[in-house]
């Protein structure tokens, strides 16, 4: 409370106490009077009693009429009477000269004394605060009169003493400046102090901001360490109340000043016009380039006339080019550049010497499967397909001939200047191997070749480079059966051949491989002709019969339905028997057998034997029924071996 409120009240105290004693001293006098009446006269009615402070107001009214010049407030209350303006002089100093000594309230001081450990602070109050010199390392040169915002930890320790402290009052001063800089985006000074992960820290207002990498500049940061132990302008960005967490930016304040010259800059974009600019960032696909406060791309096809892996075989970081506008978006906001287009196509510089036919050298830039591209002369480049690269019918990958790098020469094929396109050969510059084919591969000539490949219907012989035959699968064995080619021979391996067959127009070439011994089954024919009998044993069990080995190149075959014997069981693996031969087929190189039939022939001839006599003995009247049955009688003891 001011003092000047606490003697107002004190005044009013006063005035009141004296008021009340001499009213109370009034009424005894009264008192004391009426006694006295009451003894001389007995019966007197008692008057009524009137307030004292009516009484003190009349009375007061009669003395001011007696004595007008007569002082009757300092007579009463015992002090001068104060008019108002004296008394708003008086706030108006404590005002000035005093402060409000709350805790924790923040209030400005001026050093009065310093000590080797500590500073003497006068706050106005009615002593003056200690604070420890520790609070001020930041301020070395801290001398008396210096004025300096203290925070009230305590109004009066246990020695009486007002404790300050300056360090709490620069935190809570330093978190209001960064809320106000913040909330109306102010520009604030920070002082680099030192890299940390994924950034930088700051001192703002002696606040430990953080400053991301990201947030330092337009472009990318290479060296962070440049930055540090200097004092930035920066723009608060992020504060975090409840972790005590600030973000600054100074990309924001650059990207402020950009966005204005940006808009100046875009209206002034035109297709074709040349533009200066600094390489900003290299990737694998293209180069962006800064105009100025506004981004532009390179593509990597767009850098060089000439084939290139990586822009950063052209240019590098902060490297100063001159650039054309070739497109942008609607907005602008996109915008493509180029470089090679500064200069003149390489095709257009090309002579008129250069023809089909023409013998031309290169280095292999590219490799493809299909092919192989060469470039003769910076940024002229022509195809060498596969099929141009050996006269081998047998299509491989480019990179069976040749590797990036390689210098090799090859035969223009096509050339056509407005379509900017080339296609080269390798194998024109060597004969063609099918020119003289009829003199070096005549029919029923013999060779031996190099097995290439397989198909399931062959297998393709390399002759020599560029003439390779086919050998299918039917002539590679008289009498082996083979499923597929693989089963005969391997990749990489000899073989002899025959020519079958030559087709110069296609460039084919028929090739055997069994004609060259003579076919075996030819002899097999008469050996195991049609109903021929031979004694064999049963080798192996198959699903549908049996099969015998006749020999190493012939495995017959025994239908199940012709391996009953005649006392009705079934032949077994490993039996003996004798077999008929009841089908041979050359071509198929095919042979069945029957068991069965050797004994149901005999049976056949048997009947029609008897069949004959009893027709003979018809006419004869000496026979009867039971010479007939006689008759049969013997023929079934003699079938039975008895």
């Amino acid at each position: 409370m001011p003092k000047k409120a606490e003697k107002k009240e004190t005044t009013e105290l006063v005035s009141k106490e004296t008021l009340a004693q001499d009213v109370a001293g009034k009424k005894s006098s009264k008192k004391a009077t009426n006694t006295k009446k009451e003894t001389k006269v007995k019966e007197i009615k008692p008057k009524k009693l009137q307030n004292p402070e009516t009484v003190s107001t009349k009375s007061k009214k009669k003395q001011a009429d007696v004595f007008p010049e007569f002082d009757w407030h300092n007579y009463e209350e015992g002090i001068d009477l104060i008019d108002d303006k004296q008394i708003k002089e008086f706030e108006k100093l404590v005002e000035e000269n005093f402060v409000e000594t709350l805790t924790n309230n923040v209030v400005e001081g001026t050093v009065v004394h310093l000590t080797d450990r500590e500073a003497i602070i006068d706050i106005n109050s009615k002593s003056e605060g200690v604070i420890s010199l520790n609070e001020f390392r930041y301020n070395p040169d801290l001398k008396v009169g210096d004025k300096v915002e203290v925070l009230i930890d305590i109004r009066e320790d246990i020695t009486g003493q007002l404790i300050l402290s300056h360090r709490k009052a620069r935190v809570i001063k330093a978190w209001e400046r960064v809320n106000d800089a913040h909330d109306s985006g102010e520009i604030v000074n920070g002082f680099v102090k030192c890299r940390t992960k994924g950034g930088m820290i700051v001192d703002v207002f002696g606040i430990e901001a953080f400053l991301p990498g990201s947030q330092i500049d337009v472009k990318p940061i290479r060296d962070y360490d440049q930055y540090v132990n200097k004092t930035m302008e920066f723009k608060v960005v992020k504060i975090n109340h409840e972790f005590k967490n600030v973000v600054v930016s100074h990309k924001a304040l650059i990207e402020a000043d950009i966005e204005s010259q940006k808009k100046e800059i875009i209206k002034q974009l035109e297709k074709g016009q040349i533009l200066e600019g600094v390489v900003k960032n290299i990737t694998s696909y293209g180069v962006f380039m800064d105009l100025g406060g506004v981004d532009g791309l390179i593509h990597i096809t767009d850098l060089s006339w000439s084939r290139i892996n990586h822009p950063n075989e052209i240019v590098e970081l902060d490297q100063q080019l001159k650039v054309v506008i070739l497109d942008f978006d609607e907005d602008k906001s996109r915008i493509q550049l180029g470089l090679k287009q500064l200069s003149k196509h390489p095709w257009e510089a090309l002579g008129d010497e250069v023809k089909v036919g023409d013998n031309v050298k290169g280095k292999v830039v590219v490799i493809a499967d299909y092919g192989a591209f060469v470039e003769i002369s910076e940024g002229v480049e022509g195809l060498i397909h596969v099929s141009e690269m050996s006269w081998s019918t047998h299509l491989r990958s480019a990179q069976d001939f040749f590797n990036i790098g390689d210098e090799i020469e090859a035969k223009i094929l096509t050339f056509d200047r407005n379509e900017r396109k080339m296609s080269l050969g390798v194998k024109q510059l060597s004969p063609d191997p099918w020119t003289d084919i009829t003199k070096k591969y005549p029919v029923n000539s013999k060779h031996s070749g190099l097995v290439r490949n397989f198909t399931n219907f062959g297998v393709f012989v390399e002759l020599e480079e560029g003439v390779d035959g086919l050998i299918y699968i039917s002539d590679l064995s008289w009498t082996k059966k083979i499923k597929h080619p693989r089963e005969f021979c391997k990749t990489g391996e000899n073989i002899d051949v025959i020519v079958l067959e030559l087709d110069v127009d296609n460039r084919k070439l028929s090739l055997g491989h069994k004609q060259l011994t003579e076919n075996p089954w030819n002899k097999y024919e008469g050996e195991f002709s049609l109903n021929s009998i031979h004694k064999s044993q049963i080798t192996d069990m198959v699903p549908k019969g049996a099969t015998i080995k006749l020999n190493e190149d012939v495995i017959a075959f025994i239908p199940s339905r012709h391996m009953i014997k005649d006392d009705g069981s079934k032949l077994q693996k490993g039996e003996v028997v004798d077999f008929k031969v009841i089908e041979f087929n050359k071509d198929n190189k095919r042979v069945v057998l029957s068991h069965t039939q050797t004994y149901k022939d005999f049976e056949e001839s048997n009947k029609k034997i008897l069949s004959k006599k009893i027709l003979d003995n018809e006419d004869s009247s000496k026979n009867t029924i039971g010479d007939a049955n006689e008759q049969l009688q013997e023929l079934k003891d003699k079938m039975d071996g008895k």
